[in-house]
């Protein structure tokens, strides 16, 4: 599925580019990892639900707890 028309940039095109990077991408580095930038913005949501699920599966896998690092802060802070 098409999730940029300006940049003709699949579903898959952002899954591969997450799974290459160890870290959580920011939508910014996904773009720049595939060589373009955002132009209209109305993929940004769907690039982050996508970012988000791996980034989610990537946590199950390691045994994490599923919180994100401003949760952990808050509780740190608590």
């Amino acid at each position: 599925m098409i999730v940029c028309s300006c940049n003709v940039i699949s579903d898959r095109d952002v899954r591969e580019t997450v799974t290459t990077r160890p870290d959580r991408p920011s939508v910014a580095s996904v773009f720049r990892n595939m060589g373009c930038e955002a132009k209209c913005g109305r993929c940004v949501r769907s690039i982050v639900a996508i970012v988000d699920q791996h980034s989610a599966a990537r946590l199950d896998e390691s045994g994490g707890n599923g919180d994100c690092d401003s949760c952990r802060a808050d509780g740190l802070a608590a």
